[in-house]
């Protein structure tokens, strides 16, 4: 069984690829950055960016049947070492009793200048 789910972002139209994919009882966030899809705004600072994309993901894994507290594995990228600090900070307000496999990388830059920060997650979803 393999269901794809949108969050609404243009990207994911003109680029292909969907906000996640359920195929069994797993959940397959793509890397999401701190737009508000709605609007297509973002904060300016990381840790703003790290709340909006945690808002995205929990959205994303509610219509997947699932929740944050399903998360078993993290991958944090963020384009300058000192937004780590920040980026953690929020993460371990979300995941603090869930604790998944995890991992951050500073890496030279993303799509657009703007964005400091993607986060891509895995979870499977909780059996009734």
């Amino acid at each position: 069984m393999r269901r794809l789910i949108s969050s609404g972002s243009p990207f994911e139209r003109d680029y292909g690829y969907s906000r996640a994919v359920v195929d069994g009882d797993f959940v397959f966030v793509s890397g999401t950055t701190g737009y508000d899809y709605a609007t297509m705004t973002m904060p300016e600072d990381a840790g703003g960016q790290a709340r909006a994309i945690w808002a995205t993901v929990a959205a994303v894994l509610s219509q997947a049947g699932a929740d944050v507290a399903s998360i078993v594995r993290v991958q944090t990228f963020v384009t300058d070492a000192a937004f780590c600090e920040p980026v953690l900070r929020v993460q371990g307000e979300v995941l603090a009793d869930v604790r998944p496999a995890a991992a951050i990388y500073v890496v030279s830059g993303m799509l657009k200048p703007e964005m400091k920060v993607e986060i891509e997650v895995t979870a499977r979803i909780p059996r009734a």
